[in-house]
């Protein structure tokens, strides 16, 4: 391969951060969950950009490939969500609510540590690489030149001291870096206080395979039980404690491989439409952004944008439910997968087809999944939360049959499927409640 030729490892006595008491270590799997959701992000972004008609200028085997691509980064993406729902567990287990808030992109400064970097890209050579600089095992020497650029203008984070009372932002520079921290901060936890006092959270109150379709999804009721979710998420990612060829990192690197072959043949093979992360109103913090002006697109972005909130209000329900039954959790779950694939994901490939506006000539919109507002902001008594639920479901598919009557024909028979889909779910809320 052109990228890479061995594997790096944990730099044995590499400083880790200090997690130096519950707060600290829930305040740690909070940025852990954010930064696997707008990993997720990063991941659909990139799919939903990439061509897949017979009508976009590919020949028969560039579309076979990137439509393959396609399939395997989203399938990767889909991994990101279970490392989610395993932080969750992780935060349950130890008392904690569920943590599903995250920055809006683009990030504002100082969200992460200056190496690592969040971007919405277009599937190209730029964004494969930054994919695979994310990825990355500890101790293997790669470069991602704006991650380098942010680095070398920032100074680095100090770790915390055993006795700040407060958690901070530390210093990592990967993501296995972080998880390693947080492993040696659930040690460190339950040798001090136990591990009876540390996992007292309700291992009921955690994602299963029950309601979703991963095996590795089990509850976190003790140390090693915590120890396996961590595994799971850095094998799955880098391949740091498994074979990396299998992780996310090589199979980045095997997609890059193939990429780099194709477009040898054909310096012209451009596989991914001309998105640009725009969004649809100016940002409260002031950060300067593309704003869409077609209002076709900033309505049909907003319905995208929309879904995705309620996908996460869903997901919240779920781990800080009351008196939910069962049948009741697996209605939640069954919904906001169904969301998310039959929704987000047509109406993303929608979105990355429709013109920003004439500042912008040329270029396409793409889903920003931005938030409007916290997702669990839902009272905690059930009959109150669902029928919120429900009724933000029935305004969903208003805002659906509004953007049909503006929109041309090519795009009516993906409006209509996912009007419907917005009314049956809203129906088998109602009927659960």
């Amino acid at each position: 391969m052109r990228l890479l030729a061995a594997r790096g490892g944990t730099v044995p006595g590499a400083p880790t951060m200090v997690l130096q008491h519950r707060e600290a270590l829930v305040w740690t799997l909070g940025k852990a969950a954010a930064l696997e959701q707008l990993v997720m992000c990063q991941y659909l972004y990139a799919t939903c950009s990439m061509k897949d008609r017979d009508d976009e200028g590919l020949t028969p085997e560039q579309l076979e490939a990137t439509r393959r691509w396609r399939r395997e980064i989203i399938n990767i993406a889909e991994q990101e969500m279970l490392h989610l729902a395993l932080v969750q567990n992780l935060l349950t287990a130890v008392g904690a609510g569920s943590a599903l808030e995250r920055p809006n992109f683009p990030l504002p400064p100082h969200a992460y540590p200056a190496g690592i970097r969040m971007e919405l890209l277009p599937f190209n050579e730029q964004s494969l690489r930054h994919f695979i600089y994310l990825e990355r095992p500890e101790g293997l020497d790669m470069a991602d030149q704006d991650a380098l650029a942010a680095v070398e203008k920032a100074a680095p984070l100090p770790l915390a001291t055993e006795d700040e009372i407060g958690p901070r932002l530390q210093d990592f520079a990967t993501i296995g870096e972080l998880y390693r921290a947080i492993e040696i901060g659930f040690d460190h936890l339950a040798e001090k206080i136990g591990e009876s006092r540390l996992f007292l959270g309700p291992p009921g109150a955690q994602a299963t395979s029950r309601d979703f379709w991963f095996p590795e999804l089990v509850p976190v009721t003790d140390l090693a039980s915590a120890h396996a979710a961590i595994d799971t998420i850095v094998e799955q990612g880098e391949g740091a404690r498994g074979e990396w060829r299998n992780a996310h990192f090589g199979r980045l690197v095997a997609v890059l491989d193939e990429f780099l072959d194709l477009r040898d043949q054909d310096p012209s093979f451009e596989p991914s439409r001309p998105v640009l992360p725009a969004c649809v109103r100016e940002r409260e913090d002031g950060l300067p952004i593309p704003l869409i002006s077609e209002p076709f697109t900033s309505r049909s972005v907003d319905l995208l944008n929309a879904v995705y909130e309620v996908i996460l209000q869903l997901l919240a329900r779920y781990f800080a439910h009351t008196d939910e039954t069962d049948d009741q959790l697996g209605v939640l779950a069954e919904v906001a997968v169904a969301l998310m694939k039959n929704v987000v994901k047509p109406v993303g490939g929608l979105v990355t087809r429709l013109p920003i506006g004439p500042e912008y000539p040329g270029r396409t919109a793409g889903p920003t999944f931005e938030l409007f507002y916290g997702v669990d902001y839902l009272l905690p008594h059930r009959d109150a939360a669902w029928a919120v639920l429900e009724e933000r479901m029935r305004l969903l598919s208003e805002l659906g049959t509004r953007c049909q009557n503006m929109c041309s024909p090519q795009y009516m028979p993906t409006l209509v499927k996912v009007t419907a889909t917005l009314d049956s779910l809203a129906d088998q809320l109602a009927e659960a409640r």
